[in-house]
């Protein structure tokens, strides 16, 4: 298994483990405190019915901040991981090449100003005046995990694949 499939695949399952937690309702509070802390937080004043209901609300804030914190994780993987994969997004990768652009090429490499790598993987052709820090925009495929790659404002796009 290389090493970015690892990677995606721990954190997929690292998103999902909160939501599995957030399955299971909680312990109620009075068995997940000691006796003396529960005294201590006056928690003993409580009847049954006010205890029954502060458990309830318990459950229900962890349930709630469980899942949010779960699609924020998951939104960070696949921000962090587009390119690589498409994960069903149509938007653009909106960026800048650091540095000057003058050709593309199969087998160049292409830096981009958010830390991205991207490495052309077909045969395109675009020959201009040096451009430094050009505008580029990252399109996937309708089908598949294929993208391509646009300079400035150019018509060319030259395939490419993330390679960090």
């Amino acid at each position: 298994m290389t090493s970015l499939r690892r990677f995606v695949l721990t954190a997929v399952l690292a998103c999902m483990a909160p939501l599995a937690l957030a399955q299971t309702a909680p312990p109620a509070i009075e068995k997940q405190m000691t006796p003396e802390e529960f005294k201590a937080a006056g928690l003993d004043k409580l009847s049954a019915d006010e205890l029954a209901h502060l458990n309830a609300w318990l459950g229900r804030t962890i349930t709630t901040e469980t899942a949010k914190a779960a699609d924020v994780a998951k939104q960070k993987v696949e921000k962090e991981n587009r390119g690589f994969f498409n994960f069903g997004s149509e938007e653009p990768i909106n960026a800048h090449l650091s540095g000057e652009f003058r050709t593309f090429g199969k087998g160049k490499t292409y830096t981009l100003d958010n830390g991205q790598v991207w490495q052309q993987i077909d045969d395109a052709q675009l020959v201009v005046r040096p451009l430094t820090n050009p505008e580029v925009n990252i399109k996937p495929a309708i089908i598949g995990n294929s993208w391509y790659m646009a300079v400035g404002h150019y018509n060319s796009r030259a395939q490419v694949r993330r390679i960090k």
